[in-house]
């Protein structure tokens, strides 16, 4: 009579074990990474502004998504999302692009089940403000760079003008966009397009009665090539300017010099194929000193590598690349936490990381494994008494 008991409460001591354990594996285990300037690192935390949470490279693949996308990865990737809400607490949600797998090859049509799937992800985070950049599996490469199907994508996201890009502000501290695909090529419409935004937000160095820079309209002639980007000096400071978002990471002169959170090579799972650009890409290095002379990035986030890297650039200013947040890109998806701090305006880094799938298929193969043997052990009475 023990033994049938026992062995009728079994189905329900599994299903609340893996219930606990779905729990237990979906909690984000964050870290602070210790920024380039120590006096940063010292900041109070009473003087927190903003708390953003970052993402990248979801790779959503919409109605072409199969059985174990579906019904696995991406039921996962909600539960990562709803549980790092509630534990982080959030202000504010960034994706820095590639929220689709093959939106470049997708049409209108098949674009609306990938958004869908989007807002059904981003759960408890659509209450919130949030803000999305383009990537290039989003948009393509430059010789497919369609200005009509950038705008309608664009057009379906929070605060992107035609060309893909955005400025903002929240709680005092402002941000600017750039669709950095566009910043890959050569005599594009949207190439110029991006390099006007860079110039619209561009610092001027004269301040105003209360120290403070002024963003100006530039009337100058726009660049005809890539190699005019460096002609133009800004005598503001470096680190004066927004924040700075974008999915390809600025040029790095080392590579190497990433903080230990990074991984040694990076990752691609080979689930979805190859994007148009290579994971090592980065944006151009007279665009990336473009960038710096005309906007004076306080601070950059990035995305694209699929892996974390927090980097320092000559000038001191700190880029953070986001890792990618989905199992079809790296089996240790995870994601970034930035705090802004008022008065010093200094912002806190914390990396986020998520379950490994291999370390989730495994517990669900030992639950297989543990309950096969125990139905065995438990018939074994069974068919003794048939033999006998």
């Amino acid at each position: 009579m023990g033994a049938i008991a026992w062995s009728s409460l079994l189905p329900l001591i599994i299903v609340s074990s893996l219930i606990m354990y779905e729990e237990w594996v979906s909690t984000p285990s964050c870290k602070i990474i210790p920024g380039p300037d120590p006096h940063e690192n010292e900041l109070g935390r009473g003087t927190e502004e903003l708390k953003v949470m970052l993402v990248g490279n979801l790779l959503l693949l919409g109605s072409e998504a199969g059985y174990l996308n579906r019904y696995f990865r991406d039921y996962y990737m909600a539960k990562f999302f709803r549980k790092s809400f509630h534990s982080v607490n959030p202000d504010m949600l960034l994706v820095l692009g590639d929220v689709s797998a093959k939106g470049s090859e997708l049409t209108r049509s098949h674009w609306l089940p990938v958004f869908n799937q989007f807002d059904q992800m981003l759960g408890p985070f659509l209450g919130l403000p949030f803000h999305v950049t383009l990537g290039d599996r989003d948009v393509g490469e430059c010789s497919g760079l369609n200005p009509k199907s950038v705008n309608w994508i664009a057009g379906n996201l929070p605060g992107l003008d035609s060309a893909g890009c955005g400025a903002f502000e929240i709680r005092n501290v402002s941000f600017v966009s750039l669709n950095a695909v566009a910043l890959l090529c050569g005599n594009n419409k949207l190439r110029f397009s991006v390099e006007k935004v860079i110039e619209r937000e561009r610092i001027d160095p004269r301040m105003d009665e209360e120290g403070t820079a002024e963003a100006i309209n530039y009337s100058g002639k726009f660049s005809e090539t890539y190699n005019d980007f460096a002609g133009r000096e800004n005598d503001m400071p470096s680190g004066s300017g927004p924040v700075l978002l974008l999915h390809f990471p600025l040029d790095r002169r080392d590579d190497s010099k990433c903080s230990p959170e990074s991984s040694n090579t990076r990752e691609s799972r080979g689930f979805l194929g190859p994007g148009p650009y290579d994971l090592s890409h980065t944006v151009p290095p007279n665009a990336t000193e473009y960038i710096f002379q005309s906007i004076k990035p306080s601070i950059i986030f990035s995305a694209h590598t699929h892996e974390f890297c927090d980097h320092t650039h000559p000038d001191g200013t700190r880029e953070v690349t986001v890792s990618a947040m989905t199992w079809k890109a790296r089996d240790d998806p995870g994601f970034v936490v930035a705090t802004f701090h008022g008065n010093r305006r200094g912002v806190s880094v914390t990396y986020c990381s998520l379950a490994r799938e291999s370390h989730i298929l495994l517990a669900y193969a030992s639950v297989l494994v543990l309950l096969s043997s125990f139905v065995l052990v438990a018939n074994i009475p069974q068919w003794r008494s048939l033999n006998d």
